[in-house]
């Protein structure tokens, strides 16, 4: 999945041998990749609980790991999903059009640092490739309009002066506010106690801090004028100003672990990894018959929408869905959006305790559109016979379609353009209008910044489009806390640990990205599959190989930061 926030680009060099940044921390700093690699796996359950149902609600991501993992274990996972398999992994096509042009609806780029997601890439043999941003290596050109002003680049040295001093305000800002550098090389060397605290210092400092006033307290953010052209046209991933009302905490974590840069596609559509994920038949699989999978288990076809959760006698809880069907449970991992829970389905309070209530009611969601067209060929390549310029460039604009990515399938084959991908206020702009109205305002916007550019005249197909927070199992992108909210997402995440819960809250367990400390990546999503599959594992009396502890096994030792509630 993808987030809101722009790249820190600092000048000092990283040596070559230096170890990657990595989605280690900076709350949990535990090794999920090393985890899912070692030879012992993730842990194993007592024979008598071998063939036990888990239900688990939701097939995105998050749920699917989860579910393949707990099958890997001996148990049979009940999957639920309401719409379709993959979540906010949902590749789209075109009626009439060739089926290699997709459209990325929700996760269309995914950084290195995802090293447990990459797992499951590889895992299902997906072919990655760079993904156009702006300024990106792998990126042709790109086109800065800004107050009706446009300027080309190629790389960040063909932007005026005024956008170097920006990138330099945004570094300077970094280092001398969340000590960037200092935490970036505790990240890479994953030195826990450093990470631990100057995170716990950070966290009390910033929590109540928005993201506009990190930067208002800086003195390199002194210029309005500088603030106005970061938020709108930002630097790696684009303008944020969408992001400034958001905790500086959740900015911090997506800088500091690299998420913001050197972004990947995957080839053919994201939602091929739940889907593959769905199929495949893993080598290793205790209890189950070679050539298990999870759509084996469930005859082709997950169960449908959960409609009420409650719980029954023997501390079981027992989940209803959309046909009527009934059944009870053990365990239970829940993955959909926590918003679900207040409204789509019919839910006892006392499924968990009331300050996990609190924390999910006061849940923050992001609003998110896009809307893309099919066309005959990259003509945006052709050059401009007076300029020698490419006649179109990856978009960055203050106008209504703020950022528009081309995406390409090779030379003179047909291609896909996204018109405009918004965030927050700019996404609610287009909700009442139709795919097609969408375009055409688009199309105006573009034509003004490309006079010279008929767009509409290589477009080949009706174009697709989305607004998150019009999806009714969704009803938005993805979480991102205010400031004060710290304490919440503490709850949240930390409520795979069921031992600190009274016995008869446990036995259902939280997971998906809005679970997570990274919600709208990917990563989030796995890291808090595999803490409920630990949480379960442990609630059905499994244990973990002693060389390879488990999140909940060292949990003590890199607990989050606990803030005073008083």
């Amino acid at each position: 999945m993808t987030s809101t926030v722009p790249t820190a680009v600092h000048d000092e060099q990283v040596p070559e041998a230096a170890k990657p940044i990595t989605m280690f921390g900076p709350d949990f700093p535990y090794a999920y990749d090393d985890y899912l690699a070692h030879p012992a796996g993730l842990g194993s359950i007592p024979a008598v609980e071998h063939g036990t149902e888990v239900a688990v609600v939701g097939g995105g991501l998050s749920g699917i790991v989860a579910a393949y993992e707990l099958m890997k274990m001996g148990l049979k996972p009940v999957v639920y999903e309401a719409d379709r398999l993959g979540g906010r992994l949902r590749t789209a096509r075109f009626d009439g059009c060739a089926d290699d042009l997709t459209a990325e609806m929700g996760a269309m780029r995914f950084p290195p640092c995802s090293t447990a997601f990459q797992h499951y890439i590889d895992l299902v043999g997906l072919e990655t490739r760079p993904f156009p941003n702006p300024l990106a290596p792998d990126t042709p050109s790109t086109v800065v309009d800004l107050k009706g002003e446009s300027h080309y680049a190629r790389t960040l040295d063909d932007l005026p002066e005024v956008y170097h001093q920006v990138m330099d305000a945004w570094n300077a800002c970094l280092e001398d506010g969340a000590r960037f550098s200092e935490m970036q090389r505790a990240i890479r060397e994953r030195d826990v106690p450093a990470i631990r605290a100057i995170w716990a210092d950070l966290v009390e400092k910033l929590d109540n801090q928005t993201f506009y006033g990190f930067l208002c307290d800086s003195p390199a953010f002194r210029s309005f004028r500088h603030r106005e052209i970061f938020g709108q046209v930002g630097f790696g991933t684009g303008g944020w100003d969408t992001d400034f009302p958001n905790s500086i905490l959740e900015i911090l974590r997506v800088v500091y672990t690299g998420a913001d840069d050197d972004h990947r596609g995957i080839v053919g559509g994201s939602e091929q990894l739940p889907l593959r994920l769905w199929e495949d038949e893993p080598a290793k699989l205790v209890h189950w018959a070679p050539g298990t999978s999870l759509k084996s288990l469930h005859d082709g076809e997950p169960r449908p929408a959960v409609t009420r959760l409650h719980r029954t006698a023997g501390n079981r809880i027992t989940v209803t869905d959309a046909s009527g069907d009934i059944r009870s449970y053990k365990a239970v991992v829940f993955t959909a959006q926590s918003w679900m829970l207040l409204s789509k389905i019919a839910c006892d309070d006392e499924l968990f305790p009331i300050d996990h209530w609190t924390a999910i009611e006061r849940t923050h969601y992001m609003e998110s559109s896009k809307l893309f067209v099919p066309v005959d060929r990259p003509f945006w390549l052709d050059k401009d016979e007076e300029t020698g310029r490419d006649v179109m460039s990856m978009t960055l604009t203050d106008r209504m379609t703020r950022g528009t990515y081309l995406l390409d399938n090779g030379p003179d084959k047909p291609a896909v353009i996204c018109l405009s991908y918004t965030w927050c206020d700019d996404s609610l702009k287009w909700l009442p209008l139709s795919a097609n109205e969408r375009m055409e305002v688009m199309l105006k916007s573009l034509g003004e910044i490309y006079p010279k550019v008929d767009i509409r005249k290589h477009i080949i197909g009706n174009p697709v489009t989305i607004s998150w927070e019009n999806e009714p199992y969704f009803m938005g992108a993805f979480k991102a806390n205010l400031p004060g909210h710290y304490r919440y997402q503490r709850r949240l995440f930390t409520h795979f640990m069921q031992d600190r819960l009274p016995a008869d809250k446990r036995g259902i367990f939280l997971a998906g990205d809005d679970i997570s400390w990274t919600a709208g990546w990917a990563e989030g999503a796995v890291q808090t599959a595999l803490n409920a599959v630990w949480g379960v594992m442990r609630h059905l009396g499994g244990t973990t190989d002693p060389s390879n502890p488990g999140p909940g096994d060292v949990y003590d030792e890199i607990a989050p930061v606990e803030l005073p509630e008083d």
